[in-house]
């Protein structure tokens, strides 16, 4: 009988473990799919940076666009295209464009979006080249 006590409580005890495992997995899943999300939007950060100082160098005009993705050559590898609605899936990139945002649509549902800024009024100015920069705008949760 006693067995079957030291069992019942090892079980207890890997379940409370694995509990506690699966908590911290989940806040490192998040955190990884955020740190993705800020490798995507510093690249096209540096691809913004590239039209606009090949503008000022050679001349020409910046794209009409409010797409950032329409500026660079490479676009983020779940960018699914410049829809009306949200899309089905999760994980993924795309422009709103309705709110001329351009979105992530994290695997949680909340979505971090970004908007082009043509204006330079902004305080960091490691983000602006000529005026133009990509903002991060408040995340939305669902």
């Amino acid at each position: 009988m006693r067995r079957y006590y030291e069992f019942a409580l090892v079980v207890v005890l890997i379940s409370v473990l694995a509990l506690f495992m699966m908590r911290a997995l989940e806040r490192t899943r998040v955190d990884m799919e955020e740190a993705m999300v800020q490798a995507d939007v510093a690249a096209l950060r540096l691809g913004l940076m590239e039209v606009v100082v090949h503008r000022e160098s050679a001349g020409g005009v910046l794209p009409e666009s409010n797409n950032p993705v329409d500026w660079v050559a490479v676009r983020p590898a779940s960018y699914v295209g410049e829809l009306d609605a949200m899309p089905g899936g999760r994980s993924v990139w795309y422009f709103d464009r309705q709110a001329k945002e351009l979105v992530y649509l994290f695997h949680d549902g909340h979505r971090a979006r970004f908007r082009i800024s043509r204006n330079g009024g902004i305080q960091n100015a490691r983000e602006v080249v000529a005026g133009v920069s990509l903002l991060r705008l408040e995340d939305k949760r669902e």
